[in-house]
């Protein structure tokens, strides 16, 4: 069993609810761990374009506030891709518990 990429889980994940651009996406991050995750853009944008290369998620230009940004959504095959990485995350927690716990 290998450890999941917990950070490409929880972009797919964030991006299962509906599309976001980048900064929405780090946001919403931050908002749901309660601060625990805050991915520097440095990070997120690397890492969502390797998930677009793959084809796990796609994006386009859209009209923001002060200029264009690039709002990314989950493919169809993103979708799956999620479903199976949940359930190897729940393997490894619950693997990692047993270890822990003693059991």
């Amino acid at each position: 069993m290998s450890i999941p990429n917990h950070l490409e889980l929880q972009l797919l994940a964030v991006l299962d609810d509906r599309p976001r651009h980048g900064y929405s996406l780090r946001e919403e991050l931050r908002r749901r761990s309660s601060g625990a995750f805050d991915p520097l853009p440095g990070t997120l944008y690397p890492l969502l374009r390797r998930l677009e290369s793959g084809g796990l998620v796609a994006s386009d230009w859209q009209a923001g506030p002060r200029r264009p940004r690039r709002v990314y959504r989950l493919t169809a095959a993103g979708g799956r891709e999620l479903d199976q990485r949940l359930r190897e995350w729940v393997e490894f927690v619950g693997a990692m518990t047993n270890v822990i716990g003693g059991g």
